[in-house]
Formats: C-alpha cells, structure tokens, sequence
C-alpha cells in the first residue's frame, strides 16, 4: 500500500480526543484519522452534488427531505444493530 506521511498538529484537547476516539474504536489513530477524513471528503462531496441537483432542478420538497431523513434514519438504525449469525430467535 502507498502511503502519505504527514505531520499534523491539533489542539492539545482535540488531540487527546481523537486519541480516545481511536482507542475507543480499536483502531490505530492513522487509521482512525484516515477515516474520518474520508467521511469528511464524502460529506463535502455530496453537498456539492446536492448544491448542483438544486441548481439544476430547484429545491428539494418538503416531501423529498422528509423522504431523505426517513432513509437515513432506517440506514442508521442497520448499520447500529446488525444482526448476529448463528443467534437463534425467541
């Protein structure tokens, strides 16, 4: 795998934070830290693909952002709870 090496500098609390965070997680803070900047890349991203559908087509509808908060919610709620395997059901 190619990798960057960076240097960065954070708030002294911000760091122990992010630290916290990524021992929480069983991560890595390089990993940790990768992946919060992917997150960050994708939510960026999507606005700009939002900003640029209501360019185009106009603001979304009521209906539509309820519809979107719906589905975030539900997408959410599956990736919180996944089911175990092999678990038998009452």
């Amino acid at each position: 795998m190619n990798v960057a090496k960076m240097s960065i500098s954070l708030d002294a609390g911000l760091g122990e934070a992010v630290r916290e965070a990524a021992r929480r997680s069983g991560k890595g803070l390089s990993a940790w830290l990768a992946e919060a900047a992917e997150a960050r890349l994708r939510s960026e991203a999507l606005k700009v693909a939002l900003d640029e559908w209501e360019a185009e087509y106009g603001a979304f509808t009521e209906e539509e952002l309820a519809w979107a908060r719906a589905e975030r919610e539900r997408a959410q709620r599956a990736t919180r709870a996944p089911r175990r395997r092999g678990v038998a059901e009452e």
